[in-house]
């Protein structure tokens, strides 16, 4: 188990992909590509802010119809470590600005894998009933799903 994983808090994905970790890190940090794959298809997703750097705005709109867009986060990121970290929280908005309201933390990690690239996200809540929360919300088959079109977006096709 991940020693900074604290199970009354966090939930966690993890996942092989089949792909170099560059490929995965590409599909993360391109907005055209992560538009792609970060929402449960069918649903889309359309990035509004991507500074890639701590503090820098971290904004994707969704939609159930490819019309309306809605919110779906707006936050910061924390860090972002070439290859191999990306952390984001909706606790703040760009420029280190509280936000209105806080519900997660995310770290994504990515490692070399013989297979190709451990892929782990950590969802961190500031308290057991959020956590709880968004367990009930479907944390497991959301991140899961999100996990999977990543994999489907970036493995070679046979």
């Amino acid at each position: 188990m991940n020693p900074e994983l604290n199970p009354a808090l966090d939930l966690a994905i993890t996942r092989v992909i089949k792909a170099p970790r560059a490929a995965v890190w590409n599909a993360w940090t391109d907005p055209a590509s992560f538009e792609q794959w970060w929402v449960p298809a069918p649903q889309l997703c359309r990035v509004r802010e991507m500074e890639l750097r701590p503090g820098g705005g971290f904004r994707t709109e969704i939609s159930d119809d490819g019309n309306e867009f809605g919110p779906h986060i707006t936050g910061s990121f924390l860090a972002v470590d070439e290859l191999e970290r990306i952390v984001y929280t909706d606790a703040l908005v760009s420029g280190w600005r509280p936000a209105e309201s806080a519900f997660v933390t995310a770290v994504i990690t990515m490692a070399d894998h013989p297979d190709g690239t451990e892929y782990v996200a950590v969802a961190k809540h500031r308290n057991g009933a959020d956590r709880t929360q968004h367990e009930e919300l479907g944390f497991h088959e959301g991140w899961g799903t999100v996990a999977q079109q990543l994999a489907t977006f970036v493995e070679p096709r046979v």
